[in-house]
């Protein structure tokens, strides 16, 4: 069994275990509906930013812990937002990358950015949770679910007012992204294994609709890699590692930000 199989039989269990506490039908009516306001997709859309969105999360499967222990949310995601990062994302499975339930909300509290909820949603439960912890966007993998689930998934989430992006790795996953997601996610580590190919990206753009907003996952840690893909034609990029294992993860954000437009000047002037 791969890492993947393993976290969707656990989140199986985990949600189950959040409706004997609380029914689908008490979160519905505790849930706001209506759009928050904060459009990642809009923000992608300005070609003129590197468009970082930039990821608080404590660790991973693959890394175990990657954060130092005093990584506050609020601390972080102001700095992110001083940073002038597009989006912020934040890991919410406690599990797997040792999430606690209020990091979304703490977050929210110190940024006007877009809060993309991380997480591995497997039933529509969760949709409305990710409403109610204040996200303005839900991540769907697409190597988790069916195409019809991400439909259903996806029409549920713009109904309250979330936007979605959808998370591929290969060509065959392209093909249950319905037309209404509004972005696409390319994710350069395959979630089976945790091997990076920053080549997948690329790779896989070209089969994407040229009109949809597109950004590359995982594994980017150079500024010379955004560059290549923002040539690729990639509207986005979200970075969490990179950040988060360092002393100050909003200084290595801005320093990263910085070095991409100095050298994003340094090719247009030739």
């Amino acid at each position: 069994m791969n890492i993947l199989d393993k976290i969707y039989e656990h989140k199986i269990l985990e949600v189950n275990a959040l409706k004997a506490r609380l029914s689908m039908n008490e979160l519905i009516e505790w849930t706001p509906t209506g759009s928050n306001g904060r459009s990642l997709k809009s923000r992608l859309s300005n070609k003129s930013s590197v468009n970082i969105i930039a990821e608080f999360k404590r660790k991973s499967p693959s890394k175990d812990i990657i954060s130092h222990s005093n990584a506050e949310p609020s601390e972080v995601g102001l700095a992110y937002t001083k940073s002038n990062v597009s989006g912020i994302s934040v890991l919410t499975d406690a599990h797997f990358f040792g999430a606690l339930s209020s990091d979304i909300s703490e977050i929210r509290e110190v940024t006007d950015a877009p809060i993309l909820r991380k997480d591995f949603i497997v039933d529509l439960y969760q949709i409305y949770e990710s409403k109610a912890m204040g996200a303005d966007v839900i991540l769907l993998i697409a190597a988790m679910l069916e195409a019809d689930k991400i439909s259903k998934f996806t029409e549920k989430a713009h109904e309250i007012g979330l936007e979605v992006l959808c998370e591929i790795h290969d060509a065959n996953e392209l093909k249950k992204v319905p037309d209404s997601i509004d972005i696409i996610g390319i994710n350069n580590r395959n979630l089976k294994t945790f091997e990076v190919n920053y080549n997948n990206s690329i790779e896989l753009k070209s089969n994407l609709p040229p009109d949809k907003i597109c950004i590359s996952e995982s594994g980017i840690s150079k500024p010379e890699t955004i560059i290549e893909l923002k040539k690729a034609g990639f509207d986005g990029f979200l970075i969490g590692e990179a950040f988060m294992k360092t002393e100050n993860p909003g200084i290595a954000c801005q320093s990263f930000m910085d070095t991409c437009y100095n050298q994003l000047r340094i090719k247009d002037a030739h």
